[in-house]
């Protein structure tokens, strides 16, 4: 089975929101790896700090049924479509990753960009898979976070348990 690995960010009651779509996701889909989270400005916007991470697990669903429920916990956990792309977000679920798979179809596209543009997407990622290559560029995450001018895009490590029921 692939390998699945998603951005997960909010920065509308984020501990609250990131705990409701890890516990949506788990059960779903299983056992999850979780990244360390990170606090970081948004891009494109004033606003509320985000809270950000990656989470991994294996799926044999195909890439746009896991697509679909992302969407459908994003949904539930009160995100709509018709808002700004650069705005405030209760949940945020992007498909970075779904094995080695390179492919741009029904709407996703794999490995998805941000991936190198944004440090609080390569960061957690490199933290959660490293060693592992990027399906295009076939360097390391890891080599690619060294590489990334960290410095001016300042992350904050936040230590969250989310084991616990989710916070209302």
């Amino acid at each position: 089975m692939p390998e699945v690995f998603i951005g997960a960010g909010s920065n509308v009651a984020p501990r609250r929101h990131l705990a409701a779509g890890l516990l949506a996701l788990a059960e779903h889909f299983g056992v999850l790896r979780l990244s360390p989270v990170y606090r970081n400005s948004p891009v494109g916007f004033d606003g509320a700090d985000f809270l950000n991470m990656v989470v991994a697990f294996e799926t044999d669903e195909p890439v746009e049924a896991v697509a679909a429920t992302l969407s459908a916990i994003e949904a539930a956990n009160g995100r709509t479509r018709t808002e700004a792309k650069f705005s405030p977000r209760t949940l945020d679920l992007d498909l970075l990753l779904y094995g080695e798979l390179v492919t741009e179809a029904a709407g996703v596209q794999l490995p998805r960009d941000e991936i190198t543009l944004y440090p609080f997407v390569l960061k957690p990622l490199a933290d959660l898979a490293g060693e592992r290559l990027h399906p295009v560029l076939k360097r390391s995450f890891a080599d690619l976070w060294q590489a990334f001018d960290g410095p001016r895009h300042p992350l904050q490590r936040e230590e969250l348990d989310f084991t616990a029921e989710p916070a209302q």
